[in-house]
């Protein structure tokens, strides 16, 4: 199982969010994480304003109980900060809301008005102001699961937020119940930290990081001896015989494997 999907996402939060408005916040923030990822830093691709205009519209739903998938964003903030205290409010405590319609407000302002400031000859200052708005969106998004997850598996809850800091894998293509990793330049260690990543917390047993890897079953057995080894600690065996990865192996993927989860 690759890491939290859409179709639990939109089971655990319609209701109470109205399914329309949640799938759109779902592909939308789906879309910013694989461009990110992707290294697309182009500001009219990575703007977030979609994104920050749907989740505003559910968040207003949620505040004065009227559905409009229509209503601005600037009506819907406006509603739901109320400076002049004017309307009543669902959504308790009131610092709820207001901290994401916060965060929003400055997502949606920074992405309109952000303008092409040069750091250096070399430096491109648009992965940096792209990294600002999808980690607010990300913040957004862990957010709205905290508030509106319906289960009472808390650990569920957070299990998924953990799952939303990791990067998307574009790389790996799942066709039926067959997991490929549509890359021919991984090492055997590469690619099993590829697939314990887009594995995520549930991690992928020896037989299945054995399908899995186009590696002979002899590569496998070594890739992993070295990844679980006290000198490297960046897979663990679990008791429940399957392997995942260790905050040490998560690093290693975000710090120098980037470009080997995109897709060549």
């Amino acid at each position: 199982m690759p890491l939290i999907d859409t179709a639990t996402l939109l089971r655990e939060l319609t209701p109470p969010l109205d399914g329309a408005l949640t799938e759109a916040l779902v592909e939308e923030f789906l879309s910013l994480e694989r461009r990110f990822i992707q290294q697309d830093w182009e500001p009219a691709q990575l703007d977030g304003g979609q994104f920050c205009e749907v989740l505003a519209r559910t968040i207003y739903h949620q505040d004065s109980g009227t559905l409009n998938p229509t209503k601005q964003f600037d009506e819907c903030s406006k509603y739901v900060e109320d400076e002049k205290n004017q309307h009543t409010h669902a959504m308790n405590p009131r610092h709820d809301a207001l901290h994401v319609v916060k965060v929003l407000r400055t997502t949606y302002k920074f992405r309109s008005q952000r303008g092409g400031v040069h750091i250096s000859p070399t430096y491109k200052p648009n992965h940096l102001d792209s990294k600002v708005i999808i980690e607010m969106v990300r913040w957004c998004f862990a957010e709205t699961l905290r508030l509106f997850w319906k289960g009472s598996d808390r650990e569920q809850v957070a299990k998924a937020i953990r799952e939303l800091l990791q990067f998307d894998v574009p790389c790996i293509g799942r066709f039926e119940n067959v997991v490929v990793v549509q890359r021919t330049d991984l090492t055997a260690e590469e690619e099993l930290l590829v697939l314990l990543h887009y594995a995520g917390e549930q991690g992928f047993t020896r037989a299945e990081l054995g399908k899995y890897a186009q590696f002979s079953a002899a590569s496998v057995t070594l890739a992993l001896k070295k990844l679980t080894n006290p000198s490297s600690r960046e897979v663990v065996h679990l008791p429940s015989k399957r392997y995942r990865l260790t905050d040490l192996g998560s690093r290693r993927v975000r710090e120098r494997l980037p470009d080997k989860l995109i897709l060549g």
